[in-house]
């Protein structure tokens, strides 16, 4: 064979932007052999070889291991790479969503964290908010000497039953009626939700008695007596909903006493 209307190993290399190391790793594992060795066992190509790289790239771009490929070298046709393509396609699709999904998550959380850390936990504000997303839970039942335990576990099933796609790595964090605050009963959440921005309800716009404290799940009744207090001083008066979040939690706090408890209280001026 004529070398002169052959390529090296290098020039190819040079005109497919891949190593001499992956042409060799083709040769080594049969799925693409040099055209011609010379008696010094150098390596040259044909032209066409040029496009035979093209073609095993952007099969192992796309996940094909490299047996496929061997196979395909063979007996390929636009059926099959229609196929094939289709199949990664749905697949990339997939991972794609998935890391949208998890790069969603965790900017709630970083952000949730960024907005925790360091504020006035002894400070009690009247101060409007704007609306969020959420996903909300059913009506808890409490019958039966059932506990907020129990309850949770409800909402748990409740999303795994009709709620396929939501995402239950978002806190799931308690709400309260408007009656229940006023009478002093909250030690179980009426509802529980999550703090999920693809929510299909909404934590409302509005202005809210915002209040913090310390302490694991449901160990709040200091904060909401200091919050009352306050509302009574301030001629503030309830009128909607309560909201109970936890920004500093298991996430971010190794002590369970420890978690930072915020606590909002739908008010108005009396």
């Amino acid at each position: 064979m004529n070398e002169k209307n052959l390529i090296s190993i290098s020039e190819l290399a040079k005109f497919t932007r891949v190593t001499r190391a992956i042409l060799l790793h083709y040769d080594k594992a049969d799925v693409m052999k040099p055209a011609h060795l010379n008696g010094n066992s150098y390596r040259y190509y044909s032209f066409e070889q040029i496009g035979w790289v093209n073609f095993i790239r952007t099969m192992q771009i796309i996940g094909v291991p490299l047996k496929d490929i061997i196979c395909m070298t063979k007996n390929r046709t636009p059926k099959m790479i229609l196929k094939t393509f289709s199949e990664k396609i749905n697949n990339l699709n997939k991972t794609i969503a998935d890391y949208i999904e998890a790069r969603t998550l965790l900017l709630t959380l970083q952000k949730t964290i960024e907005n925790s850390i360091g504020v006035d936990e002894d400070k009690i504000e009247f101060i409007y908010e704007k609306a969020t997303p959420i996903f909300i839970g059913p009506q808890n039942d409490y019958s039966d000497g059932k506990s907020d335990w129990d309850a949770l576990l409800d909402f748990y099933n409740y999303f795994a039953e009709n709620g396929a796609d939501v995402n239950m790595n978002y806190s799931a964090w308690g709400m309260f009626s408007e009656e229940r605050i006023k009478k002093g009963d909250w030690k179980y959440p009426d509802r529980y939700y999550l703090n999920s921005p693809d929510g299909e309800s909404k934590k409302p716009a509005a202005w809210y008695v915002v209040g913090y404290g310390r302490g694991y799940y449901g160990q709040t009744d200091d904060i909401y007596k200091r919050m009352i207090a306050y509302m009574d001083e301030n001629a503030l008066e309830i009128c909607g909903p309560t909201y109970e979040t936890y920004p500093l939690n298991e996430i971010s706090i190794e002590n369970p006493e420890n978690y930072l408890i915020r606590i909002s209280i739908t008010a108005r001026k009396k």
